[in-house]
């Protein structure tokens, strides 16, 4: 870890580089997510592979039909509950970064340096892997139909995806909400057309397994333990409600869109995945559901004949938009730790024409193509979900002691706070279950978690470094921004709606200046 650039000063060129860009408008995040683009980043980021392969999870945990229908409607109404908390928050600490900015601002450097941590080492790398070896293996089971395809071109065409990714991410921010945009529209559209297939299979009267009497009919006993289950399921198939808090500094208007956005994705991915389950219900049995390994495969093989095609077309396409997604994010919430000196101040910085995070998004892709050389990813993926799960508590809980202590805060969105009360009862119920089933995974992630104290301790809190470190770290820091042609943002606060006064501007280390070089000069984004 280096010093960030709130804490150091300017070596090369201050004045000159402060009075270019008081004159140019300087280099900043640009303010293009609109309000569809935004609703893309939400749907597109919940929806993964998940609804398409393997919503047995639920199922084989809730005993019945009925149960599962019930458990996913729950899981969507406190979705919605969380999201609403993370709009007030999002709108009070308007920065980049989502949670992680929140728990920083609210418990402290380390609390968040802590959230951080884990999702640097093991949660986005992890998880972006595994949605890019999913879209490998659909797109080359058509040339493999006998067996499954070879595991080095699954991982060979995994890096492809994320490197072709992070090239349109790097290049711009526009594009890649459009990719965004697009694929979220396919995932959508495949969806749509599952269910209106369910809705004609109930037109033609095969609903048997959707009948009250039949519905409820468990499959085997009724367990408590085993409905905690499927809620922790279902809830981790909600997974991504938060990331358009990531990139609320390149939100246009985000007083208005950032709630906006939740009140239609949020029930729109309920409504989705409601009627896909029951869909599949009206053409499959509990017992068939459960033995598929690709539940809208084995779907589509039953209903739509020789146009089942369109179902692994649809996964493919799906998780490519997935990938595409957790990049943009992810890479947003790296450079909003790097600007608060929890990673290294290169990650901070932005190209000076592009206006894109490129430092951040290459660390992103390097990590992933390195988890893609691993096999032990999935495993590291249960060590660590129940912390991700963890922080999601902790910065609703934050939401209700920033209400303590600064009560008179200018709060554009100010929810009741029954509504964090109703998803902290809910997430508690779920952390205690799972602590109580799986100790040792739990006690594992833990461990995780807490390796990085002793990291934040010596990279972030200890400021007196050697003076050979520093020299090092600049020099270091100096190539990165040659290679990248990148700078600090003029403006590093979290302004909203274009209003920028008040703001202060931050002062940066940035050893070269937007002027070195032949004609890198800040434009105004």
């Amino acid at each position: 870890m280096t010093d960030g650039p709130r804490q150091r000063s300017s070596t090369a060129g201050s004045a000159k580089d402060a009075a270019a860009e008081k004159e140019s408008g300087g280099v900043a995040l640009k303010k293009e997510i609109g309000l569809v683009s935004a609703c893309g980043i939400i749907v597109g980021n919940i929806i993964g592979s998940g609804i398409f392969v393997s919503p047995k999870g639920v199922m084989e945990n809730a005993s019945s039909v009925g149960v599962a229908l019930v458990v996913w409607i729950i899981t969507g109404v406190i979705t919605a509950i969380g999201a609403l908390c993370y709009a007030e928050l999002g709108v009070t600490i308007p920065k980049s970064g989502g949670d992680y900015s929140y728990v920083k601002d609210i418990f402290g450097g380390l609390a968040g340096f802590l959230r951080l941590w884990i999702a640097v080492l093991v949660i986005y790398p992890t998880n972006q892997a595994v949605i890019a070896l999913t879209f490998s293996n659909y797109v080359l089971q058509p040339l493999f139909p006998t067996c499954f395809p070879p595991e080095n071109g699954l991982r060979l065409l995994a890096a492809v995806c994320l490197l072709l990714l992070t090239w349109v991410n790097c290049s711009s921010v526009r594009w890649a909400t459009r990719v965004q945009d697009i694929f979220t529209a396919g995932k959508l559209l495949a969806l749509a057309l599952i269910i209106i297939m369910g809705i004609v299979q109930i037109c033609k009267g095969d609903y048997y397994w959707l009948e009250p009497a039949n519905a409820f009919e468990p499959f085997q006993d009724y367990d408590v333990g085993l409905i905690a289950l499927a809620f922790l399921q279902g809830s981790f198939a909600y997974g991504g409600w938060n990331f358009l808090n990531y990139v609320t500094e390149e939100l246009v208007d985000p007083y208005v869109n950032l709630p906006r956005a939740i009140f239609i994705s949020i029930p729109l991915v309920t409504f989705v995945y409601v009627f896909a389950n029951i869909a599949y219900v009206t053409a499959m049995s509990p017992q068939e559901l459960l033995a598929s390994n690709a539940v809208a495969v084995t779907f589509g093989e039953k209903l739509l004949g020789v146009m089942a095609w369109i179902m692994p077309i649809s996964v493919a396409l799906s998780t490519f938009g997935g990938v595409n997604g957790s990049l943009f994010t992810s890479s947003r919430l790296f450079f909003a730790g790097a600007r608060e000196g929890h990673l290294p101040s290169l990650l901070a910085m932005i190209h000076v024409k592009r206006c894109t995070p490129i430092p951040a998004l290459l660390f992103t892709c390097l990590s992933t193509l390195l988890m893609l050389c691993t096999s032990d990813m999935y495993t590291l993926i249960n060590y660590v979900g129940f912390i991700n799960y963890l922080f999601y508590g902790v910065t609703v809980a934050g939401q209700i002691v920033l209400r303590i202590k600064q009560p008179n805060m200018h709060r554009p969105i100010k929810i009741s706070l029954i509504w964090p009360v109703i998803y902290l009862v809910f997430w508690a119920f779920l952390l205690i279950f799972s602590l109580y089933s799986e100790p040792v995974v739990c006690g594992i992630g833990l461990a995780i978690m807490l390796t990085g104290v002793p990291v934040y301790f010596l990279g972030v809190y200890w400021e007196n470094k050697p003076q050979c470190f520093d020299t090092f770290v600049d020099k270091m820091t100096y190539m990165g921004q040659k290679m990248c042609v990148v700078v600090y943002p003029a403006e590093t606060g979290g302004s909203s709606g274009g209003d920028e006064e008040g703001e202060e501007k931050k002062e940066v280390k940035s050893p070269l200046s937007v002027e070195d070089g032949d004609d890198h000069k800040a434009p105004e984004c």
